[in-house]
């Protein structure tokens, strides 16, 4: 067993496409080294601001031989169809073999090929592998045109002890691989692929990334504690840093407490945003007067040049962060809203103004659901999108609605209207919490119906994995503050008044119709929930079972009949119970195909004649009188077990009752038992839509 390594050196590649990068690599070679016939044990990843690499272990030194059969034309074909056979398997009509298959006899041909060794096939694997590489962006330089993130510089391409052969554009592959870019300028020759993470190590570059990311938390965990402060987590800087630099060092800066007056979101933002700086919090979370920045090497004065010029630049951004806050809230968030009218919210629906005041009026709508007070609703509405045109949130996009709260709040805005400003975009994400406010819930969900509504309605919906508007998120977003809060509302009559509150314009120039648009608008809501409920282990199909019953638009009731009907059919009597409703409906389609009629109407229990279809006929009823006042009242339990008693008296049906009797009169009545059967289970779900 061989092993490999593959490293394509460049100049820097930016951060944000490291991870994505090596993780294409990998899954290239991992794919060609299989389709090659070429077994491994492992594949690791390294990935740095100058560098991709993979190194394959338990490789074997020769593919296996390959041997493959074809069958070719019959005994007897014409003599062009043999000979191009015979071509096309590269041997003679006396190499192939005859043989019987049900009478007739055809020709085949076993061909043996003989493996290549691993070297060889290394080259090709290689340069496919390299070639056509998907960066989201590229650049192409030299007579060769070559295509790469940044300038390549060098291809080490080793096996075991050889170099593998590759070309790319004007490189060829070689065993060198290179150090730091200032703490060791010579080239590293390297004798086998295991060499390579101690010979970079010594070299002052930490190849894995894993192990570099882990190296920045302690130092930065370290010197936080020297200070007698905290770290402020922040992973997405931590991943962003990590693929910054090859040998890190963290210093530590600080600056003048004054600043300290500004927002904690400021602070941190200023901080990371330009800089990459992580904060640190004194007690209760409080963001410190002083950060930690990485570099990408040690400094001879203890990082003291570097602080310092760090320091002077981040000075001059919280200057501008001081300047935003002094000056923003020299303006009352309503005349800062006066201004959303020369913001466009979208091209085909108008201005921010518009989106805002559409806002306000369905926020006092769904509030007939919520019940929180209609005047804090409305003055939320009104207010929650001013802070788009302040200066602060132009220069920190991610600050909307956080600054919103504060400006509101120093001007002396109800606390609740103040936080329902910050909390309408929630949640921002999966891992973000929803508002739980009553007046937050409103806005919240106004603003991101208002969204989704508008943009269906202007033919802006997602497409395959395309979704620029984010609007798959906002409907998970209203999905989980519904079901989250409890809230009991009318999915399809809240999308009709959002609808409404466009012009009929909208439509016209998209070409849709509402009704259609709407059912479109539940449909994509169900397809998010399903994705939503199948984290928490409930099926897409039982999902799918209780939407397409109809007539279901309360996300709270239903995601409560499904979870009740999931329960329900991983016991043994809904197994059966599903078995015996498939069989039933099964038997009745067959026979109203048959016979060009339908069997919906009521059995006769007067043509009842076996004691087995008279308990069943009994048992229906007895299931009804408890079923629909259950599921009426919502206690979906209580409609399952009244369900499950069902199924020894259909058992025995189908066990001792003959359906197709010869009397015409006893064969229509029992199947209209059967078809009670499927109307009964359908009152709970589309049972025809639950698998197995």
């Amino acid at each position: 067993m061989a092993d490999f390594l593959l490293e394509a050196f460049s100049e820097e590649i930016p951060a944000r496409m490291q991870s994505a990068a090596i993780d294409e690599l990998a899954r290239r070679m991992e794919t060609a080294l299989k389709d090659a016939r070429l077994s491994f044990s492992t594949i690791e990843k390294f990935v740095t601001p100058r560098r991709l690499a993979v190194r394959v272990s338990g490789l074997p030194m020769q593919q296996p031989d390959l041997s493959a059969e074809r069958k070719g034309p019959k005994l007897g074909a014409p003599a062009a169809a043999l000979e191009g056979f015979c071509r096309s398997v590269g041997l003679s009509v006396e190499q192939l073999e005859q043989r019987d298959i049900k009478g007739e006899v055809f020709y085949f041909a076993v061909v043996e090929q003989k493996g290549q060794p691993t070297k060889a096939a290394l080259t090709g694997i290689v340069e496919a592998a390299l070639r056509d590489f998907p960066w989201p962006k590229s650049m192409r330089w030299g007579a060769h045109a070559m295509s790469w993130v940044r300038p390549l510089k060098n291809i080490c391409c080793l096996l075991e002890g050889e170099v593998v052969p590759v070309t790319f554009g004007h490189l060829t592959s070689n065993n060198i691989t290179y150090g730091h870019r200032f703490l060791s300028g010579d080239a590293i020759t390297l004798s086998h692929p295991r060499e390579y993470e101690a010979a970079l190590e010594k070299a002052h570059v930490i190849a894995d990334a894993a192990k570099r990311k882990a190296t920045i938390l302690n130092f930065a965990e370290e010197a936080a504690k020297r200070e007698g402060l905290a770290l402020r987590r922040d992973e997405r800087l931590l991943e962003e840093v990590t693929g910054l630099v090859e040998w890190p060092a963290v210093f530590t800066g600080g600056f003048e407490k004054e600043y300290l007056d500004l927002p904690p979101e400021v602070l941190v933002l200023e901080m990371r945003h330009h800089q990459k700086y992580f904060a640190l919090e004194a007690g209760a979370g409080r963001v410190a007067d002083r950060f930690l920045l990485v570099a990408n090497m040690p400094a001879s004065d203890g990082g003291k040049a570097i602080v310092h010029g760090n320091q002077r630049v981040l000075k001059a951004r919280l200057e501008d962060g001081k300047f935003y806050w002094n000056q923003d809230r020299q303006t009352p968030l309503a005349e800062w809203a006066k201004k959303l009218e020369g913001m466009l919210f979208h091209a085909k629906l108008g201005s921010m103004a518009e989106k805002a005041a559409r806002i306000q009026t369905l926020a006092l709508e769904i509030n007939h659901y919520v019940q929180a007070d209609a005047a804090k609703v409305g003055r939320a509405a009104q207010l929650a999108k001013a802070d788009l045109v302040t200066g602060m949130v132009g220069e920190f996009p991610e600050l909307q609605g956080v600054m919103g709260r504060y400006y509101a709040t120093a001007q002396g805005e109800d606390a609740e209207v103040a936080d329902a400003i910050r909390d309408h975009y929630k949640p921002a994400g999966a891992e973000d919490d929803v508002p739980t406010s009553q007046v937050a819930i409103c806005v919240s969900l106004a603003d991101k119906l208002d969204s989704l509504v508008g943009l269906f309605a202007a033919g802006e919906k997602p497409t395959g994995s395309k979704d620029p508007f984010a609007l798959r998120r906002a409907a998970l977003g209203i999905i989980r503050v519904v079901l989250e809060n409890g809230l009991r509302l009318s999915l399809m009559q809240i999308l009709g008044r959002t609808l409404a509150a466009y012009p009929a314009s909208v439509l016209e120039k998209s070409g849709q119709k509402k009704e259609p648009l709407l059912a479109e608008l539940l449909a994509f809501f169900a397809d998010r929930l399903k994705v939503m409920l199948k984290d928490q282990g409930i099926r897409h199909d039982v999902i799918t079972a209780i939407v397409e019953q109809g007539g279901e638009d309360d996300l709270v009731r239903l995601v409560a009949r499904a979870k009740a009907l999931q329960d329900f059919l991983v016991t043994e009597d809904g197994a059966n119970l599903l078995t015996a409703y498939k069989r039933a409906s099964n038997i009745v389609a067959k026979e109203e195909k048959k016979d060009n009629a339908t069997y919906n109407a009521a059995a006769q229990q007067s043509l009842l004649q076996q004691d087995e279809e008279r308990a069943l006929f009994e048992a229906l009823a007895a299931c009804r009188a408890a079923m629909e006042p259950a599921l009426q009242a919502e206690r979906y339990a209580e409609a399952m077990k009244a369900v499950a008693a069902l199924r020894v008296p259909v058992d025995t049906f189908f066990d001792k009752v003959t359906v197709n009797a010869d009397d015409a009169a006893l064969r229509t009545n029992r199947l209209s038992l059967l078809s009670a059967i499927r109307s009964m289970l359908d009152a709970v779900a589309s049972f025809e839509k639950i698998e197995g």
